[in-house]
């Protein structure tokens, strides 16, 4: 049972190709509820220090801005997973033998639940792909100073606020495929999802869209333009290093050494980018594969979905460790802010006393913003 999109969350008999998906299946199964309960309550909890923190006046800058939302998407994706783990996962269940907890009520908040948390997640994608073009753009621009930094800010807000209207929009036809339906056994009566038969003769119109659009616009298409703006922040890179190094080679300025610190959180935030990149990419595949190839959902996709809902999860909650390894002034804020620490700042410049220079993790995500 899986909580991603287009029915996932449906309960439905397994048949896999291999005994090695369903014994993996099966033994996964077993802890996935357990377990996504404690990322999630660990990840509410760290998400919000990452918006209490973010939201510091001193921290204002438009990569924080990004990723203070970025938070509170992640914290609307885990929120409502926790009563589904609990009330599916633990223990394990089927509507055969708890026909219960698969009642008219609960089917009715997994499908809620299905939506809003494709959308919430599919938002924490394209923050990912905003931040790393933030992360590019502010690579090659020659503007700086208070001015320049304030309309970065003003056009990062359009991004987000049209990020979440746009998800919310282009996922219109998930909420209206998946549809309840009531199975009556000679031992139980339960409700459970709809079957949308994908690959089949019998699969509607608006279902392919709806899959298609998915996999395509909430995960092939951001992880295409994470792959571009990481190919130009590798060779942006590439082309700074053997110039730090010709200026090296004469002199040591405080500009060569401000490049060299820009350097260091691009190559941490390119690390990031290619942990996003193996987590979101093939979800993208397989779910393309489910609408084109026959018994490929069922076979293959259901017996992965747990697990690929729980590395969701748990990229929505380590944004917090990564941020206190990544960034120095970021733990400074926590320790100060939650730790009751008198914990001072080396002195630098003024631009570098904000989270410009920070090299910070996305979500689901999965990307980083560095600024």
């Amino acid at each position: 049972m899986s909580a991603d999109a287009n029915g996932e969350g449906e309960y439905r008999d397994l048949t896999p190709t291999t005994d090695t998906l369903i014994t993996f299946h099966a033994w996964f199964q077993s802890f996935h509820g357990y377990a996504s309960i404690v990322v999630c309550i660990f990840g509410i909890f760290t998400n919000f220090f990452n918006i209490t923190i973010l939201m510091r006046k001193d921290m204002r800058t438009p990569t924080n801005i990004l990723l203070m939302w970025l938070a509170v998407a992640d914290i609307l994706t885990m929120l409502p997973y926790i009563p589904f783990a609990a009330n599916f996962y633990c223990p394990p269940a089927s509507p055969v033998t708890h026909p219960e907890r698969f009642s008219f009520g609960w089917i009715l908040y997994m499908l809620v639940m299905i939506n809003f948390v494709a959308t919430t997640h599919t938002i924490s994608i394209w923050i990912g792909v905003a931040l790393a073009a933030v992360r590019f753009v502010q690579m090659r621009s020659t503007s700086r100073g208070p001015v320049a930094k304030e309309r970065r800010i003003r056009h990062v807000k359009i991004v987000t606020m049209s990020v979440y209207v746009l998800s919310c929009v282009v996922l219109i036809p998930n909420y209206i495929t998946n549809q309840l339906e009531p199975v009556n056994t000679a031992n139980a009566s339960f409700y459970t999802i709809q079957d949308l038969q994908l690959a089949t003769n019998r699969t509607k119109t608006i279902v392919l869209v709806n899959v298609v659009t998915y996999a395509v616009v909430a995960k092939l298409i951001p992880c295409i333009l994470i792959l571009i703006f990481s190919g130009s922040l590798v060779y942006t890179l590439t082309v700074q290093g053997r110039s730090r190094r010709r200026r090296l080679a004469t002199s040591s300025c405080s500009k060569t050494s401000k490049r060299s610190k820009q350097a260091t959180t691009t190559r941490m935030l390119l690390v990031v980018i290619v942990l996003f990149l193996i987590t979101e990419l093939p979800q993208g595949v397989l779910i393309l594969l489910s609408a084109t190839v026959p018994n490929f959902y069922n076979r293959v996709y259901m017996t992965l979905g747990d697990l690929m809902d729980f590395i969701a999860l748990l990229n929505n909650a380590v944004n917090f460790v990564l941020y206190c390894i990544m960034s120095q002034q970021f733990r400074t804020r926590f320790a100060q802010m939650y730790l009751r620490r008198r914990v001072h700042l080396k002195p630098v410049n003024s631009e570098s006393m904000t989270s410009e220079k920070m090299t910070l993790r996305d979500p689901r995500t999965r990307t980083t913003g560095a600024e």
